[in-house]
């Protein structure tokens, strides 16, 4: 389990009590290296009495960048990593390779599909304390990390992942701009309705859980809202409690019971943004809303209609009136509501290409996309994502066309 501390002055006593020499590494993220957090950061160091070695990380990092990292990390007591998501994978990866060898030969192996699962032995030799500078991944105490390899990104799941430690301060996000803030909400909120969505059983207590946070999600995405329309930024106590949910939305008593692989939205948007070099949550904004709609029209494949209903009855009861009840036309006016991006474009050629990557990395023989078919996310990601030549839509041509569309968009 991580421990999570609020505020940087919390720092100093859990650097100071480690037991090994006292080096420590920070790996700072280049965007932040100026800010006042990786000061703040520095100076709790110092008053720990630790040596410092710094390390500026520029970019989201690939498979042979971590492995590189891990080298430099060799012989460190301790790593503190300062970034956003991207630069907290890298450093759960390295800190994780530059002390396990059988973990570096599972992580660089070749492989087709876009999952690796590490032993539940492996252990990290070097403790890993995180100070996340962005809002929505809860990377901070996930047990997942994303790398690049050069057949496409990989999610690499592990218990060995979580960090130790993590440090929420509002002044690590307090110049985010406010768009980012919504996309760190909307995250979050997909993460938890995507697993609960997904799942055909009900259980208690994890859907009670879920039920409430992604109930204080909506409600938070609409105070940011609130703050940007009003021409400022989210107030720190509301940049806290959206950091809380975030890391919440990772715990293992949401998802406990849970069938492997239901959240099949995920997969979709993160190749789609691979695909397409978009943003992550600009993939999210178009393929949530057609999930939804999916799930709602009664496609048991992505999730349950009777679930889906319930959960957004509760999400837009927290939210401000005039949400539709329609699940998939709901999200996708909450979306807009938050101001977060959903003009995605790509013309069909592409999105066909984002279709194959996205089954073979997932499916023909892996479990992770089920019983869906190329020609099924073809479909689904025709219909999710505007094109830029509309009249380029394919027709239906017959049933052994393989781009027949089987849904009205």
């Amino acid at each position: 389990m991580t421990h999570i501390v609020y505020g940087t002055a919390g720092l100093a006593p859990w650097l100071a009590k480690s037991v090994d020499s006292g080096e420590t590494t920070l790996l700072v993220d280049a965007a932040v290296a100026q800010n006042p957090i990786t000061e703040h950061v520095r100076r709790q160091i110092a008053k720990a009495r630790r040596n410092e070695t710094l390390i500026v990380l520029d970019g989201p990092g690939d498979a042979d960048s971590v492995r590189e990292l891990a080298g430099r990390l060799t012989g460190t007591g301790l790593v503190l990593a300062v970034g956003g998501g991207s630069l907290l994978d890298q450093a759960k990866l390295a800190s994780l390779l530059c002390g396990d060898q059988d973990a570096q030969r599972r992580l660089m192996v070749r492989q087709r599909s876009g999952l690796l699962l590490l032993p539940p032995l492996t252990k990290r030799a070097v403790p890993l304390f995180a100070v996340p500078t962005t809002l929505g991944t809860g990377a901070e105490v996930s047990t997942v990390a994303c790398l690049a390899y050069p057949e496409g990104k990989r999610l690499i799941t592990g218990a060995c992942l979580r960090p130790d430690l993590a440090v929420l301060d509002p002044v690590a996000t307090a110049t985010l701009p406010a768009e980012l803030v919504a996309e760190g909400v909307l995250e979050t909120l997909f993460r938890l309705t995507s697993g609960y969505a997904g799942d055909h059983e009900d259980r208690p207590t994890e859907d009670a859980l879920v039920e409430t946070l992604a109930a204080r999600m909506a409600q938070e995405g609409y105070a940011v809202a609130r703050a940007h329309a009003a021409g400022g930024q989210a107030e720190d106590a509301l940049l806290l409690e959206i950091a809380k949910l975030s890391g919440l939305a990772h715990n293992e008593f949401m998802h406990f019971g849970r069938p492997s692989f239901v959240n099949k939205g995920w997969l979709i948007a993160n190749e789609l943004s691979t695909g397409l070099g978009a943003r992550k949550m600009s993939a999210v904004a178009v393929v949530m809303p057609e999930l939804w709609r999916r799930i709602a029209r009664g496609d048991v494949r992505l999730g349950s209609a009777r679930r889906l209903a319930r959960l957004w009855t509760r999400m837009r009861a927290a939210a401000p009136a005039g949400l539709p009840s329609d699940p998939g036309e709901g999200i996708a006016a909450l979306i807009d509501a938050w101001g977060v991006d959903r003009s995605l474009r790509a013309d069909t050629a592409t999105l066909d290409l984002v279709a194959g990557h996205i089954v073979r990395s997932w499916g023909t023989g892996l479990p992770m996309l089920g019983a869906l078919t190329r020609d099924d996310i073809d479909d689904f990601l025709t219909c999710a994502v505007s094109s830029t030549a509309p009249h380029d839509f394919p027709r239906h041509t017959g049933a052994g066309d393989h781009h027949m569309r089987k849904e009205v968009c």
